[in-house]
């Protein structure tokens, strides 16, 4: 059996009398990208910064690489690299050039190695013909694309991501996104990223934990989770908001309701039945649409079968414990 790169087990963190996680148990396999997913508040960042060592659980144990993060904090921190989300990290008087040597001497990176592997990063990243301008005149997506490269000066086993693509714009997100891609493929980089974009989990990770409350609630292959909720969601919006309870009785011969925002939505008892048949139904009690949809199952219909919320609406509640000082997870 192979041994985890990565490995939580019944890990608790405790602040006082506010407990950030309960138990927590996961592992993660070599040449994986691992995506731990919640809202804001969840158990995240604790998680990361256990791994990365800098903080000591509560109970349990942690490993990196089989090495335990408490007992020889230093030999992990040797090994692994270290990215997060934001601005911080970028000297931005410098050039992205003298960035990447200022840190390659922090990590240690041999002088006669330096410029080699300077030179490297910077055409991974897709910093070529930019690395000698000021880093304050990089956009948000490039200082990120630098912190990449910093993370990798010292050709780390593991690298930590933590909400990398926050406050980025679109298409900087993609150019991120297809970067930790080719790190995975090309050089076998094993990942571990947290987030709480449904869709970067979806489209990048081998296997994802969902993570709420500080419990893992879901872990498993994205394809894998999703087919355990198997079944889509019919969401409809009347013409007429008077017609909301109708509209419900109608959609729940189908299946079971689910929230809706903006109309009523249930997810089918049979996974064969189709639009066709439900707009049939509604034109038979004269009752007008003004859309109707069908959503095939997602991470946050996971999320939702697991914790009886949505993800989205996870969110705005643990922003509002925040706001009352009330989140499990520190700043």
């Amino acid at each position: 059996m192979t041994t985890p790169v990565l490995s939580f087990e019944g890990i608790r963190k405790s602040y006082g009398q506010t407990q950030a996680l309960r138990g927590v148990s996961f592992h993660v396999n070599g040449g994986e990208i691992f995506g731990l997913l919640g809202p804001n508040g969840a158990g995240k960042t604790t998680t990361i910064k256990m791994l990365i060592t800098l903080l000591i659980p509560t109970a349990g144990t942690a490993r990196v690489l089989g090495i335990d993060v408490v007992k020889n904090a230093h030999e992990v921190r040797k090994r692994i690299g270290y990215v997060f989300g934001g601005d911080r990290g970028v000297y931005e008087r410098l050039s992205g050039y003298d960035n990447l040597r200022y840190f390659a001497e922090l990590y240690g990176v041999p002088p006669a190695e330096q410029k080699r592997r300077i030179e490297e990063l910077l055409e991974l990243v897709g910093l070529r013909g930019r690395e000698h301008e000021r880093a304050e005149g990089y956009s948000r997506g490039m200082k990120q694309r630098l912190h990449v490269a910093r993370g990798l000066l010292h050709d780390p086993e593991v690298i930590f991501l933590d909400e990398p693509t926050i406050g980025l714009d679109l298409l900087a997100k993609q150019r991120f996104r297809d970067l930790l891609v080719r790190l995975n493929n090309e050089q076998g980089t094993t990942i571990f990223l947290t987030t709480q974009y449904l869709e970067e989990a979806d489209v990048l990770a081998d296997r994802v934990g969902i993570i709420d409350h500080g419990h893992i609630v879901a872990e498993g292959t994205p394809a894998a989770l999703k087919a355990e909720v198997g079944r889509p969601t019919v969401e409809a919006i009347p013409a007429s908001e008077d017609d909301l309870p109708r509209t419900a009785g109608i959609l729940e011969r189908f299946g079971e309701p689910v929230s809706s925002t903006k109309g009523v939505a249930v997810r089918l008892n049979d996974g064969r039945v189709g639009l066709y048949e439900i707009v049939r139904a509604l034109d038979a009690d004269g009752l007008e649409a003004e859309n109707i949809q069908i959503h095939q199952p997602s991470l946050d219909d996971v999320f939702l079968a697991k914790t009886g919320r949505s993800l989205e609406g996870a969110a705005e509640e643990d922003e509002e414990e925040q706001r009352r000082g009330l989140a499990m997870e520190p700043a």
